[in-house]
């Protein structure tokens, strides 16, 4: 279960790549004017493919619908690389360090998931909690613009991913989770999240202006 599951979680990426690729190739912008709709859209398509995926969860169809989502991950996580190679000289340096980095806490992560003998089901609900306040905190700065709140949803958003990878492996490994493609789309929602993060804080952080 575990080992298909990381081969899954390893093929996801591929479409991810090839998303953000073509995305910065044709420089998207999406929604860069309305943050709000764009806020809105994707989590009506994001939640559609949720919705289907769990509907396939058992059959092939599943793995293709999944490998579609990251493909429109991919097309999402476009602006965000775009912005750093553009925006920073160093941009495609920070891109591999943000990439080791959530590579190095992803196998922390999931070695500590593996190898404790302690019980992590009961962060889960906690850090569901934490997760709809940083979506909330998101939103309202979305018309309050405020920097140092931005910066605390960064790093509140890596905490809280880190240790749901922590939650997800182990639910895997105690068979909590039986089915690996909704096991791979957790664990893939987890590492993005804590990439993406972990990048605009280095952008912000490490970037050298142009």
């Amino acid at each position: 279960m575990l080992r298909n599951t990381y081969a899954l979680l390893a093929l996801s990426m591929v479409p991810t790549v090839i998303g953000a690729w073509l995305g910065v190739a044709m420089g998207l912008n999406l929604f860069a004017g309305s943050p709000f709709l764009g806020f809105i859209v994707f989590m009506a398509v994001a939640f559609g493919f949720f919705w289907a995926i769990e509907k396939n969860k058992d059959t092939g169809v599943g793995v293709l619908l999944l490998l579609g989502f990251t493909f429109f991950m991919g097309i999402m996580l476009s602006r965000l690389v775009g912005f750093t190679l553009n925006s920073y000289s160093n941009g495609a340096a920070l891109i591999m360090l943000s990439f080791g980095g959530t590579a190095a806490i992803f196998a922390t992560m999931a070695t500590i998931a593996t190898v404790s003998k302690s019980d992590f089901a009961g962060m889960g609900k906690w850090l569901m909690v934490g997760v709809l306040l940083l979506i909330v905190a998101s939103l309202a700065n979305i018309w309050l613009q405020l920097p140092a709140l931005m910066l605390t949803v960064m790093v509140l958003a890596i905490a809280i991913f880190s240790a749901f990878i922590l939650v997800d492996v182990q639910r895997v490994v105690h068979g909590g989770e039986t089915n690996y493609i909704m096991a791979t789309l957790a664990i893939y929602l987890d590492v993005y999240n804590v990439f993406t993060n972990l990048l605009a804080l280095l952008g912000i952080f490490g970037g050298n202006r142009d």
